[in-house]
């Protein structure tokens, strides 16, 4: 267990050790609501200099920043750690750095092909054809300024979208509840609960 903390503090793993640790506690706060994810999320807005259009333009758009980014430095983190344990010297390592950082992209390239089915480009005057439709949360809260829930368009694809709520109901990771009204300035969604989940509340 010590050579393996040790070996995730040697140069170039630690470089990516410091992102891992970020990347996990990022997702562990989103999985139990508590912050916001719209911050981040904003960098895949369409703004060329945004970091969401550096991602697309190297081939990794089509899916939230935060999920790509989070599939590099995972795929980086771990090519690098193989590497500087069998590879030695301050050159050799600076290759292990460059190799790892090529290998991260190329993987990334290939996981988000399918990832991209998960997050369609929606326009919108698509996202309010959400509207009307039950949606499943996948945070584990939803409040005034927090949420995040997967819907199914009539096509059958799927999006995960902002949502929030404006009453005092309780949802939890797994609720259903009806998106009834769309805000186009905030880009997100108002829901309450289905009658059946209001019933179990």
């Amino acid at each position: 267990m010590g050579e393996f903390l040790s070996a995730t503090l040697e140069f170039p793993t630690v470089l990516f050790t410091f992102l891992l640790v970020l990347v996990i506690a990022y997702w562990l706060i989103v999985l139990f609501g508590g912050t916001d994810t719209e911050a981040l999320d904003g960098l895949d807005g369409g703004a060329a200099g945004g970091f969401g259009g550096f991602l697309g333009s190297v081939g990794l758009g089509g899916v939230p920043a935060t999920v790509g980014l989070s599939v590099l430095v995972l795929v980086a983190w771990f090519v690098s750690l193989a590497g500087s344990t069998v590879i030695d010297g301050v050159l050799l390592r600076l290759a292990v750095l460059v190799v790892a950082l090529v290998v991260a992209w190329l993987m990334t390239r290939l996981l988000v092909v399918p990832l991209r089915r998960l997050f369609p480009a929606t326009s919108g005057e698509s996202r309010a054809a959400f509207v009307g439709r039950t949606c499943v949360v996948r945070t584990g809260t939803v409040t005034e300024t927090f949420g995040q829930a997967e819907v199914t368009a009539a096509d059958g694809s799927s999006a995960i979208v902002q949502v929030r709520q404006t009453g005092a109901d309780t949802f939890t990771a797994g609720s259903s509840a009806v998106i009834y009204e769309y805000d186009q300035h905030g880009e997100f969604f108002w829901i309450v609960p289905t009658p059946g989940q209001r019933e179990l509340s």
